[in-house]
């Protein structure tokens, strides 16, 4: 199976949202939320995202995860995942009541391709203070691929995590998942990075890329947006349409893609210091924002 294989099949099978210019979506991806222990690569930037993604709800917009958001690969259970974070997953509990959150698995989410296991373990959870089973994620559903349809122009948006043109990372999953459970978690914690991962291989991520935008030239520049590599990507109008949200985990930042007014934007969320030294959490505007009916093709 080819990376234009699987490319064309997160496409076709891709959930559909409609669109306009008054919608609002944040676009966040591989926030690889762990248990909270020394290998645990979210926990560094647990209150920025925190911080933001509160704001994000509180400002009506949307919130699509581009995969990668649960670190299912170093972690054994969803369960200690949501113990560790279990304030981020109330508040995207709330996006979720509102038909506001919508998810796609990636390479570290695998796992939830699997529609029993998502209902066995994100449906509900077992509050120790009431003694009882509570609603979590009702009947959520993850997606491969979800297209973005704007309801005048007719303008779509892929939306997919990535790894469709990594065939390792995609057709021998459970094989890397192994190998970083036995070998890369605990030299993780001594700073010595996994060459599998097109995020820290440069060599590698540079082929990603490049299988991701042949993808997109051979389906007439449709405006493709993936995470996977961590690094962020914003063409300009007339360039291949190949948009990357970045991660959740860089060092003290996270970056993202608004949609916002018919336009995106790459922003960045990270602690700034004050002139007084005080220390809060601050959004910049890396690139945009750009209309994006600019990116349209006939």
């Amino acid at each position: 199976m080819s990376s234009r294989t699987r490319f064309n099949k997160a496409y076709k099978n891709a959930k559909r949202v409609l669109f306009n210019d008054s919608s609002k979506f944040i676009l966040f991806s591989d926030c690889h939320r762990g248990d909270n222990s020394f290998a645990d690569d979210f926990a560094n930037n647990r209150n920025i995202y925190f911080h933001a993604l509160k704001t994000y709800y509180a400002e009506g917009f949307n919130y699509c995860e581009l995969g990668d958001g649960d670190e299912l690969w170093e972690n054994l259970s969803f369960e200690s995942i949501l113990s560790a974070h279990k304030n981020v997953y109330m508040l995207m509990k709330l996006f979720h009541d509102e038909g506001r959150l919508h998810m796609i698995w990636g390479n570290h989410d695998m796992v939830y391709r699997n529609e029993d296991y998502v209902s066995k373990h994100l449906n509900t959870y077992f509050d120790p203070k009431t003694g009882k089973d509570e609603d979590l994620f009702c009947d959520i559903k993850y997606h491969e691929g979800i297209i973005l349809e704007h309801t005048e122009t007719g303008q779509e948006i892929f939306l997919c995590h990535g790894h469709q043109a990594d065939w390792w990372n995609y057709l021998f999953w459970k094989w890397s998942r192994f190998m970083v459970r036995i070998l890369w978690k605990p030299l993780n914690v001594m700073g010595i990075a996994d060459p599998t991962s097109p995020a820290k291989n440069y060599k590698e991520l540079i082929k990603v890329e490049r299988r991701t935008k042949r993808w997109i030239i051979e389906n007439d520049n449709l405006i493709t947006i993936t995470g996977h590599t961590h690094r962020p990507r914003f063409p300009e109008p007339g360039d291949i349409a190949y948009f990357n949200d970045g991660s959740c985990v860089h060092p003290r930042s996270i970056t993202g893609l608004e949609i916002e007014a018919g336009k995106i934007s790459l922003i960045k969320w990270q602690i700034v210091t004050t002139e007084d030294g005080t220390l809060k959490i601050d959004r910049f505007l890396l690139e945009g924002p750009t209309p994006l009916i600019d990116y349209k093709t006939e």
